[in-house]
C-alpha cells in the first residue's frame, strides 16, 4: 500500500465516521446510510478498491468476535435448532436455488461458477437488520436467531464457495470430496475453537492487569481465526467459539477488565462497521467500468440481477416458513411463533461485506468474472435498500414487539437485586459477628454499607412503581470499602448463579454487573 491509497482510505474512513455519525444523532440505521452515501460519492472518488483479504483478515474476525462476546450463549442453545437450519440448511438452500436459476438464464456460464455465485449471496449480514430490530423492540427470541444465524452462516457459505472455485479452477465437480471439506472445515473449526478458547481463558485469568487482558483480547479473533484457516478448517467458526466461551465467562475477569472491555469493543466495532459498509457502496464504479468492459447488453444483464435479487428473497421466505413450523409439528412442540416474526425473520435477509469479499475473490482468470462481480454486489445492495429501507417499517405495520420482556426483565432484576443483597447483608452480619460490639463509628459506616445495598436493591422495584424503601484502627472509607467490596463479591456470585439457573437473562445479567462493576470502580479511587 503507497501513501496516496494510504490516504484515500483515511479520507474514507473520516467521511464515513461522520455519516455514521450524523445517522446517530438522527437515530436512522448507519448501515443503509452508509451504503447510500458510498453510492452517492462513488463516481466522484478514486477507486477504493475492496481487498477481499483485507477483509476476510483484518475486518472479518474482530466484527465477530464483538458480535459472540456480546452474544449470550444461553440464548443461542435455546435457538440451537432454528440457527441451525437458518445458518446451514438455508445457505446450502441458497446456493442450489440460486446456482440453479443463474444457469437457467446463463447456461454459457459454467455449472460450478452459478453455484460459486449462489454461495456468495446466501449469506445474510445481520448487522443492519440487528440495528434496526434493537431499536424497534424486535422480541428478544428472534433478534437472537438473526445474531446466531450471521455468526455461523458464513462458514458454511465460504466452505461452498471454496468447493465451487476449486471445481470452478480445476474443471471438475466431486460431490464427495465437497462434502468431506465441507464437514473437515467445520469440525476442525470446531476443535480449534474450542482448544483456544480454553487456552485463552487460562491466560486471561493469570494476567490480572486490565490494560493488559484487553489487548491480548484484541489479538484473541486474529488468532483463532489465522490458526483455523491455516489448516484449512472453518475460521469463522474458531473465532465465534472462543467468543461465545470467553464472553459466556468474562465474569471471572477484574471489574476493571469488564469495564474497559465494552467500551473498547463498541470503538473497535462502530468504526470497522462503518468502514465495511462505507466502502460497499464505493465500488459502484469499478463494478460498472468491468461490467462494461465485458461488452454484455447492460439492460439484459440488470435484468438477470433483478431476477436473481428476487429469488434470493423468495428463497429464504420458501425455507423460513416451513423450517420454522414442519419442526414444531414433528417434534410436538408448544413454541409455535406468530406468522408475522416469521415475516420478520424472512425480510432481514440483508447481505454484507462478507458476500462482496468473496466476490472479488473470485480468479482473474475466471472469464465471467466480471458478471459474477456484478451480480453479487447488485444483490447485496437490492437486499440493504429495498429490505434494509422497509424493514423499520414492516416491523410497525406487523406490530411486532418486545412488549413485556422489557417488564419481566426488570421484574427479575428486582428480584435478584433483593437475592444479591440478600448475600451481601449476610457478609456484613459475618463482618460485625467476628469483630465484636462496634463503637459508634464504626457502627455508623456499617449502617450506611447496609443502607446503600437497601437503596440500590429497590431501585428496580421503583422502576416498576411498586415497593417502598426500607427503613479499631481503621477509618470510616477503609472500613466502608473493605466490606462493601467482600459484600459485592458476594452479590456477583449470587447473579452469576441466578443467570446459570435461568432465572434472569444474560442483558439483565450484564446491566447488573456493570452497576456493581462502576461501584467497584468509584472503591478503588
Amino acid at each position: 500500500m503507497n501513501a496516496e491509497t494510504a490516504l484515500h482510505l483515511l479520507l474514507v474512513a473520516g467521511g464515513a465516521l461522520a455519516v455514521a455519525a450524523l445517522a446517530r444523532r438522527k437515530g436512522w440505521p448507519a448501515p443503509l446510510l452508509l451504503v447510500l452515501a458510498g453510492l452517492l460519492v462513488s463516481p466522484l472518488l478514486p477507486v477504493v478498491p475492496l481487498d477481499p483479504e483485507l477483509v476476510l483478515f483484518v475486518f472479518l474476525p474482530p466484527l465477530l468476535y464483538s458480535a459472540a462476546i456480546e452474544s449470550s450463549y444461553l440464548r443461542l442453545r435455546d435457538v440451537t435448532r432454528a440457527v441451525a437450519l437458518l445458518s446451514i440448511g438455508l445457505v446450502l438452500f441458497t446456493t442450489l436455488i440460486v446456482g440453479w436459476v443463474t444457469h437457467l438464464l446463463l447456461p454459457e456460464l459454467p455449472l460450478a461458477a452459478a453455484f460459486a455465485l449462489g454461495a456468495i449471496i446466501a449469506p445474510p449480514d445481520a448487522v443492519a437488520a440487528v440495528a434496526v430490530g434493537r431499536r424497534l423492540g424486535l422480541p428478544r427470541r428472534l433478534l437472537t436467531i438473526l445474531i446466531g444465524e450471521s455468526l455461523f452462516n458464513d462458514a458454511t457459505a465460504l466452505t461452498v464457495y471454496r468447493v465451487a472455485i476449486g471445481a470452478l479452477v480445476g474443471g471438475g465437480v466431486d460431490l464427495f470430496d465437497g462434502i468431506l471439506e465441507f464437514v473437515y472445515a467445520a469440525a476442525g473449526g470446531i476443535a480449534i475453537g474450542l482448544a483456544l478458547a480454553w487456552l485463552f481463558g487460562r491466560l486471561l485469568a493469570m494476567c490480572h492487569d486490565s490494560l493488559v487482558e484487553n489487548t491480548i483480547m484484541l489479538l484473541i479473533p486474529f488468532a483463532a481465526y489465522l490458526a483455523a484457516e491455516l489448516v484449512h478448517a472453518s475460521g469463522v467458526i474458531s473465532v465465534v467459539l472462543v467468543g461465545l466461551y470467553l464472553g459466556h465467562r468474562m465474569y471471572l475477569q477484574g471489574f476493571g477488565t469488564r469495564l474497559l472491555s465494552a467500551g473498547v469493543w463498541r470503538v473497535t466495532n462502530f468504526f470497522l462497521e462503518t468502514i465495511v459498509f462505507a466502502l460497499i457502496g464505493l465500488q459502484l464504479l469499478p463494478i460498472l467500468e468491468g461490467v462494461a468492459a465485458s461488452e454484455r447488453d447492460i439492460l439484459q444483464v440488470t435484468l438477470y440481477a433483478v431476477v436473481i435479487f428476487v429469488v434470493t428473497v423468495v428463497a429464504r421466505f420458501a425455507w423460513v416458513f416451513p423450517a420454522t413450523y414442519l419442526p414444531s409439528a414433528v417434534f410436538k412442540s408448544s413454541f409455535r411463533p406468530p406468522p408475522q416474526n416469521v415475516v420478520v425473520l424472512g425480510w432481514a435477509g440483508m447481505r454484507g461485506v462478507v458476500s462482496l469479499a468473496a466476490a472479488f475473490a473470485i480468479p482473474e482468470e475466471v472469464a465471467d468474472r466480471d458478471l459474477l462481480l456484478f451480480l453479487s454486489f447488485t444483490t447485496v445492495i437490492a437486499t440493504l435498500l429495498v429490505q434494509g429501507l422497509s424493514f423499520p417499517a414492516l416491523i410497525r405495520r406487523l406490530r411486532v414487539s418486545s412488549a413485556g420482556e422489557e417488564y419481566e426483565d426488570t421484574l427479575a432484576e428486582a428480584a435478584a437485586q433483593e437475592a444479591a443483597r440478600d448475600a451481601g447483608l449476610r457478609v456484613l452480619d459475618r463482618v460485625i459477628e467476628l469483630e465484636g460490639e462496634p463503637d459508634e463509628l464504626q457502627a455508623s459506616v456499617f449502617d450506611q454499607v447496609r443502607e446503600k445495598s437497601e437503596r440500590r436493591a429497590l431501585t428496580a422495584w421503583e422502576r416498576l412503581g411498586g415497593g417502598t424503601a426500607a427503613g479499631g484502627s481503621e477509618t470510616p472509607s477503609a472500613l466502608y470499602r473493605r466490606v462493601r467490596l467482600m459484600m459485592l463479591d458476594a452479590e456477583r456470585a449470587t447473579l452469576v448463579r441466578l443467570r446459570d439457573e435461568r432465572r434472569i437473562d444474560d442483558e439483565v445479567l450484564r446491566r447488573m454487573m456493570a452497576e456493581l462493576d462502576f461501584e467497584e470502580a468509584i472503591l478503588e479511587r
